[in-house]
């Protein structure tokens, strides 16, 4: 794993800019791996500000609410049109159907998705308890696209974004951990104090499915940015 340590969010989405225009230029970048939330938001404003062309590339996102029509604006298809899509179209976009009526069925056709379009750089975030996509501790390394029930701290940590806690989903579809491996590279993004923890695990923990991220050290090419807050316990 490589660290980088930021000043803040913004250096963070210039540098994880500059590694994809880097990998772009060489001719190394058809499908981007993409992630939602505030994390990766100065990034997407890095690419949507650049003059870097994505109507060739298409995109595949970890994951989607269950139950919420893209039209919400606490979907996932809805925060990226709005942050990236609309102001930098791809070639195609795919993401979870939040509202298939068949879970299993959903989960094949997103594994195919991925299947048929391998990820050159996947974006990541990661949570307090170092889930990434929607994989919360417990979830097998060899796990696929699956619907998942999402913690209790992952569903107040989300509770931000709504009205009220009650609105929140409880579960989602998200890529799994094998699939998320798959990608040629990595990039993840952390931030704040609150990140702390879930940073050492994931890089100096034990490797164990209870820290979900800590798999990602036997990714081979693997980048975690980071400020100085989420990075404070590595040093």
């Amino acid at each position: 794993m490589k660290i980088i340590t930021v000043k803040d969010n913004i250096e963070g989405g210039k540098v994880a800019f500059d590694l994809i225009k880097e990998e772009m230029a060489k001719g190394n970048v058809t499908t981007l791996g993409l992630a939602t939330g505030s994390t990766p938001e100065t990034l997407y404003q890095e690419m949507t500000a650049s003059d870097l062309d994505f109507s060739q590339m298409n995109s595949v996102n970890l994951d989607e609410y269950v139950g919420l029509e893209k039209s919400n604006d606490q979907s996932y298809d809805y925060f990226m049109k709005k942050h990236l899509f609309e102001k930098k179209p791809f070639k195609h976009n795919y993401l979870p159907d939040g509202m298939a009526t068949d879970g299993v069925a959903e989960c094949q056709r997103y594994d195919e998705i991925i299947a048929a379009n391998p990820i050159d750089i996947q974006i990541l975030g990661i949570g307090e308890n170092a889930h990434i996509g929607f994989n919360e501790p417990g979830s097998s390394f060899e796990g696929m696209t699956s619907e998942v029930q999402l913690t209790e701290s992952t569903i107040e940590a989300n509770s931000r974004n709504f009205t009220k806690k009650e609105d929140v989903p409880t579960r989602a579809y998200s890529m799994g951990i094998k699939s998320i491996m798959q990608a040629k590279q990595i990039i993840l993004l952390a931030y704040g104090p609150k990140k702390a923890q879930a940073i050492y695990n994931t890089v100096k923990g034990e490797m164990t499915e209870d820290v979900p991220a800590s798999a990602l050290q036997n990714h081979p090419n693997v980048t975690i940015i980071v400020d100085e807050a989420a990075a404070s316990l590595l040093n």
